[in-house]
């Protein structure tokens, strides 16, 4: 089922025939009624035009309908599909055309708090921002019973599939998470969301993580995972710097010859060099004022 782009008439012109239509069915009938029984021939040909004429101004009536803008009329005849009116303003068509009005224009929702267990099991709690639009209207009359309801049960079952597909946090170099690649996770929700959405004749335009969270009954324990994660790589950095500047200061010494050191005066210095960069507070230099050894 696709969308068949039909014409329609302007509907101010018929509008104001069929008011002309209606006074004359109007003065037929009275003329009629008040003619005299002399003879009644002519009154009762009077009134039985004016009823037929009036039928038929209601039935003209009953074709006219509005368009807004960025709206479109689905007509159909007898359960078949006729066509799609998109021309803004007061249209007609056959009065016999059941007419169905579908909005185009852009709409967007906030899926509900949903608990899902992510990637490696640990329950979490999301939501998501949908932008969608109808961009084919009989897609969206006749392939589902009610295309909002479909976009909304759609959608929480896009998000997900989606979050059992990513950890909440980034465990390995190079691995996606939901909460440090929010473009690739945004990228592929609406993907998600347009493969299940095309048969409806929705586009999805955007759809992004409004809500991400670790569950209530272990958000406490997750965040002192975090936090040693945090401390053991600030740890390792400083380690590394503090590698890097031992090994310079010494390589400096050699080179410019300013002091000569054995082997146990280098392992004493380095272990000095490394409490020092590595402490936490600061240290407390012992000035020696006797000899080197």
């Amino acid at each position: 089922m696709k969308e068949n782009p039909v014409r329609s008439a302007p509907g101010l012109p018929y509008l104001l025939g069929v008011l002309v239509v209606a006074i004359l069915a109007g003065w037929l009938l009275v003329t009629g009624t008040g003619a005299g029984t002399a003879d009644g021939n002519p009154a009762l040909a009077r009134i039985v035009s004016g009823l037929l004429i009036g039928v038929g101004a209601f039935l003209s009536l009953i074709g006219l309908y509005t368009v807004q803008p960025n709206q479109a009329a689905v007509l159909s005849l007898f359960g078949k599909y006729v066509g799609t009116v998109k021309d803004n303003g007061l249209r007609w068509n056959n009065p016999f055309y059941g007419k169905k009005k579908v909005s185009q224009r852009v709409r967007n929702f906030e899926s509900g708090k949903l608990k899902v267990n992510e990637l490696d099991g640990s329950p979490i709690e999301i939501a998501a921002v949908i932008v969608w639009q109808v961009v084919d209207s009989a897609e969206a009359v006749y392939n589902v019973d009610d295309y909002e309801s479909f976009v909304h049960i759609q959608s929480e079952s896009a998000l997900r599939t989606m979050a059992t597909s990513y950890p909440y946090d980034q465990h390995e170099e190079g691995q996606l998470a939901l909460r440090s690649n929010a473009t690739e996770v945004s990228r592929h929700l609406k993907d998600e969301l347009q493969e299940r959405l095309a048969d409806a004749g929705v586009q999805v335009l955007d759809a992004r993580i409004s809500h991400l969270a670790y569950a209530p009954e272990i958000a406490q324990a997750m965040l002192q995972r975090q936090q040693a994660n945090a401390i053991i790589g600030a740890r390792t950095r400083i380690v590394a710097g503090a590698v890097g500047m031992v090994e310079m200061a010494l390589a400096e010494l050699q080179k410019n010859g300013i002091v000569h050191l054995d082997e146990e005066r280098k392992a004493q210095m380095v272990s000095n060099l490394l409490v020092v960069l590595c402490s936490e507070r600061a240290t407390q230099p012992i000035v020696n004022a006797g000899s080197l050894y």
